[in-house]
């Protein structure tokens, strides 16, 4: 994914939550992102609000939303019941644009001309680029109407940043006894040679497989977010 793809994914969703930390205590804001080009999104808040102060403080904010629907309904079991979409997500590191900077672009392309427009307006908005960030689009089909498989994941990162590797594994101590692929509701394993793999493009990191494994052969591995 390229960074219009990952734009397209968020505008469609259109408002979006934006995360920040203030003091080591997270806090979350609606907003939405308006602009994209090859250095990154862009998005706009006021320099009176506490949301700009975390951003100058950290430089760092996490963007999330879900398409097309955020309600959660139920069956007659009362289990909860979600129509098939997505959820994106991207962290990483911003910075803020000078409004010489915001003018120069929107004189190249027209996405940018809401940006200054509203900045003529209220005069104490200002701009950020998210301009390296790391992420992944989460397609859901639970009930799998339109596949064979209930998940499909595509990470993607941009202004050389490195996506890191978040979930479950099974390493070479496999015995191939396929418990873990009896369990697995989300279609994500299959035997490679003597032992079974995890396909984490499909897998939901839901730990069905961990729990069952008698030779103890999957293993958690949260990588740390990279520098």
């Amino acid at each position: 994914m390229d960074i219009s793809d990952i734009y397209e994914k968020f505008d469609r969703i259109g408002c979006l939550t934006f995360a920040t930390v203030d003091n080591g205590i997270p806090q979350t804001r609606i907003a939405h992102l308006f602009a994209h080009d090859h250095e990154g999104l862009y998005f706009r808040t006021m320099i009176t609000k506490p949301f700009y102060e975390q951003l100058k403080k950290t430089a760092e904010v996490s963007i999330c939303g879900m398409y097309p629907h955020t309600a959660v309904s139920h069956n007659e079991e009362g289990m909860p019941c979600f129509a098939p979409g997505y959820t994106i997500r991207a962290t990483g590191a911003v910075r803020e644009l000078s409004f010489e900077t915001l003018k120069e672009k929107a004189a190249a392309d027209e996405l940018f001309m809401l940006g200054v427009k509203d900045i003529e307006r209220y005069p104490a908005m200002t701009t950020f680029c998210l301009y390296r960030a790391w992420g992944e689009v989460y397609d859901f089909d639970y009930e799998m109407e339109h596949r064979p498989h209930k998940v499909l994941r595509t990470g993607f990162s941009f202004g050389g940043m490195r996506i890191p590797f978040r979930g479950v594994r099974i390493t070479e101590t496999c015995s191939a006894c396929g418990k873990c692929l009896e369990r697995c509701s989300f279609k994500a394993i299959y035997q490679e040679d003597e032992r079974y793999v995890i396909d984490h493009s499909k897998c939901d990191v839901c730990g069905d497989c961990y729990t069952v494994c008698p030779a103890k052969a999957v293993e958690i591995v949260i990588e740390s977010i990279p520098e």
